[in-house]
């Protein structure tokens, strides 16, 4: 489980939001169950590691302030839209038995063991995410699908994932589809280019040129021949 430590603050104003953010921290908020909203501030070099790692919004952390640990989840992160730093983060309470709504990441496993990519199947993921109902002590990190032993023409619904008591999709009434392994894509042939055709011309050329050159030679034989009789008759 992740772990945050953070200071209480107490501003009320834009400027002192403003002297938080510039001594390197970032302004938070903790609410939900009977307790009052708390204040808070947390590093922010710690904060952006924390958001770097995977399915950030999903995970359960444990906040420590003032030497008291409560676990919260983060609900929503606002960022400089220049700078791309965070800027407020709310976190809510995790509270035992209260069922909350949250978008939990899908993970697909053994790839190299399934026989329809291997044979150049397409792996066409219709939802990389779900969301869920579930209390909030019973938040699962991730689903997991395996593809071992999945041929090209097998798809994936929610019903093939197992899913703990009280966990269950927010879209109910149909066996919706999370991914599929589609057959691969087969790309057409360009026609071939008129080769045939072309031969066929340039022999016919050539043949027309070869038959000129025996015209010309048959035409001079036979002149030649009439002035041999001509010589003759003159003698």
């Amino acid at each position: 489980m992740i772990s945050l430590d953070a200071n209480t603050r107490n501003n009320s104003t834009k400027g002192e939001l403003s002297i938080i953010r510039n001594s390197g921290n970032v302004p938070a908020i903790i609410y939900g169950g009977k307790e009052k909203n708390e204040k808070i501030s947390v590093s922010k070099k710690l904060l952006k590691s924390t958001i770097e790692k995977k399915n950030f919004l999903s995970s359960i952390i444990t906040l420590s302030v003032k030497g008291k640990n409560q676990n919260v989840l983060p609900r929503e992160v606002t960022y400089n839209v220049i700078t791309d730093e965070p800027i407020h983060v709310d976190f809510l309470r995790v509270i035992p038995g209260v069922l909350i709504r949250i978008e939990v990441p899908v993970e697909f496993i053994n790839h190299e063991k399934s026989p329809g990519l291997k044979r150049g199947g397409v792996l066409n993921i219709v939802r990389r995410q779900v969301e869920l109902k579930c209390p909030s002590e019973k938040i699962p990190e991730k689903l997991t699908i395996d593809l071992d032993g999945v041929d090209i023409g097998e798809s994936f619904k929610i019903s093939s994932i197992k899913l703990e008591t009280n966990v269950v999709p927010t879209i109910q009434g149909r066996d919706f589809v999370i991914a599929t392994l589609a057959a691969p894509t087969v790309m057409k042939e360009p026609e071939k280019p008129a080769e045939a055709d072309a031969t066929e011309g340039e022999g016919s050329e050539g043949t027309a040129e070869g038959d000129k050159p025996t015209a010309e030679k048959t035409e001079g034989e036979k002149k030649e021949g009439e002035e041999k009789k001509d010589a003759e008759a003159k003698k």
